[in-house]
């Protein structure tokens, strides 16, 4: 019998992340997990989590892309879409044309949208109608507080910022749901049909202005409260960006607080752990990129999604700032030459559903950063499908850097599936590979993710950005 036949090296086993840290690695985890919280509570949408970042990349050292004429080795720079996109970047000492290293989340969560023209009244009670956006369980959104953020445009082109029910103290919103004593119908539907997207009105308001003459007299009141508070009056609502959102901040999760609860970790665990990493870089050998794309939960599209260009044109002007001769196969070669991360979530098996996972293959909680070789659905569809190649050497790095990893794919063979931005980043060229933080409860109101895997993706970016 071979010498190797009991050698614990011929097996691959995942490793709980929290039994291999001493206690000022496991200190740094907690104190990590603190401050991703704050994000959490202050970046619930697209543009909030763009604000954060630009704030917090100012205080160090970040500047604007389109303010700065000529880039040289360890400047540091982001170029901001439309406020619903970000990408950053720290200039190595390589030419751009060897190629970036880059890693790219979206900041887009799941959520409900009001509609152009929300308000109305029925039966003595003021709502606001609603669109979902990107894919959730419908029935989840009932029955819990909802808070607004966004932004109205005035008619005169002024905008006004809109965060209603994250206060202390503040207001809130609900969607009501059926009492289960004249639910007997409702309850006989399946789950996707027992709550439809017309049905997720919010409750805004009963008060009725005393004034005979009014007919509408609860949404009175409503606009009334909107027009004295922002000037607002109801036509302005059409160019406006206001969802409703879970508003509920994030908790830590167990006796053991080992856990983060909270809304929108879809994808921005990723995202937060991407900002921390790059701005924690000083003078990297490869220029360094991070991107915060918006609009992955529908498609990735619109100007701000990945299926545009404002990430070539990012990399246009960096390429162009940098010095030396500009040309489309400059770019090109830029492109192509670089490797990247898709830094998305994936999930996490549930002990209350793990019929949906193949145990060899699915991600385990608290096991560390998840790699992703491919998603999609049906025999891989729309999967990036990254090269074993790649996948080598990102295996190398995490185990040359200590970084906590392990395997998963989304759920089993013909259960369903899903996308991440992978694919279009590969369509410019470059390698690339999913890389994130497995999930409970994906896309639900609540997510939960492991402290150990938040930090461990801090870790592992940072890796990947600075070599």
């Amino acid at each position: 019998m071979s010498n190797l036949a009991n050698n614990k090296k011929l097996f691959y086993e995942r490793q709980n992340v929290w039994e291999k840290l001493n206690d000022q690695e496991k200190k740094n985890v907690y104190d990590f997990a603190q401050d991703y919280k704050e994000y959490l509570n202050k970046a619930k949408t697209e543009r909030e989590s763009v604000w954060y970042s630009i704030d917090y990349a100012n205080t160090r050292g970040f500047k604007d892309l389109l303010k700065t004429e000529k880039l040289v080795p360890g400047d540091k720079v982001y170029f901001n879409k439309n406020n619903k996109a970000l990408v950053m970047a720290v200039i190595g000492e390589k030419p751009l044309e060897e190629g970036l290293n880059i890693i790219g989340s979206h900041i887009d969560s799941p959520r409900l949208d009001l509609k152009p023209q929300p308000f109305y009244e029925k039966e003595g009670l003021a709502l606001m109608k609603t669109h979902y956006y990107g894919g959730i369980k419908k029935y989840q959104w009932t029955s819990i507080p909802l808070a607004l953020h966004g932004i109205v445009v005035k008619n005169d082109g002024t905008m006004v910022n809109i965060v209603i029910g994250e206060d202390e103290g503040d207001t809130v919103f609900t969607i009501t749901d059926l009492l289960p004593h004249l639910a007997k119908e409702q309850m006989e539907k399946k789950m996707n049909e027992a709550v439809t997207g017309e049905s997720l009105n919010i409750l805004c308001g009963s008060l009725p202005v005393i004034d005979q003459d009014i007919k509408e007299k609860v949404k009175h009141v409503v606009l009334e409260y909107l027009y004295s508070t922002y000037g607002t009056i109801e036509e302005d609502f059409i160019s406006a960006e206001i969802e409703a959102v879970p508003a509920w901040p994030a908790r830590d999760i167990g006796f053991d607080r080992s856990l983060v609860g909270g809304y929108g970790q879809d994808d921005r665990v990723c995202a937060y752990t991407s900002l921390r990493a790059i701005t924690d870089i000083k003078k990297p050998d490869r220029t360094s990129v991070i991107i915060l794309a918006d609009k992955e939960e529908i498609g990735s599209s619109g100007n701000t999604g990945m299926m545009s260009s404002f990430f070539e044109n990012a990399v246009a002007e960096l390429v162009f700032r940098a010095g030396g001769s500009y040309s489309d196969l400059v770019l090109r070669r830029t492109l192509a030459n670089s490797r990247a991360l898709s830094a998305d979530v994936n999930a996490g098996i549930d002990p209350n559903y793990e019929h949906v996972m193949e145990e060899m293959n699915a991600a385990r909680i608290g096991y560390g950063l998840v790699i992703t070789k491919y998603t999609g659905s049906r025999g891989k569809n729309s999967a990036n499908d990254a090269h074993a190649e790649f996948v080598g050497q990102v295996r190398q790095l995490f185990n040359k850097y200590n970084v906590g990893w392990q395997t998963g794919e989304l759920g089993k063979v013909d259960q369903g599936g899903g996308g991440t931005i992978a694919a279009f980043m590969a369509a410019l060229g470059m390698n690339v590979v999913d890389c994130g933080v497995a999930l409970l409860g994906m896309h639900s109101t609540f997510e939960i993710a492991a402290k150990t895997d938040i930090y461990m993706a801090y870790k592992g970016y940072k890796a990947f950005l600075e070599n």
